[in-house]
């Protein structure tokens, strides 16, 4: 599992072995996921589970979106590319 101190929300940010294979599978750069986590939009299922996404310039597949768990450390469960942003 790969982590780093998230600035935005104060906490470290864990991404899974999940995240990380579709991270790899989707050419989501480190980079990517971390402004991903720092600047995205933040969408709220409830107050621990949250979709963050937002575009990325010269991609086809936008918006990439990481879907969240929000507990004392922010945990990437997934990366999603194509995402629709629906209502609730």
């Amino acid at each position: 599992m790969r982590s780093w101190e998230s600035q935005r929300f104060g906490k470290q940010v864990q991404l899974t072995h999940h995240a990380l294979r579709r991270m790899e599978q989707r050419s989501l750069t480190w980079e990517m996921v971390k402004e991903l986590i720092e600047t995205g939009t933040v969408r709220q299922k409830d107050t621990e589970h949250w979709w963050i996404y937002q575009t990325f310039d010269g991609r086809s597949d936008n918006l990439v979106c990481a879907a969240v768990q929000s507990r004392q450390a922010l945990v990437v469960k997934t990366l999603m590319t194509h995402w629709e942003e629906r209502e609730a």
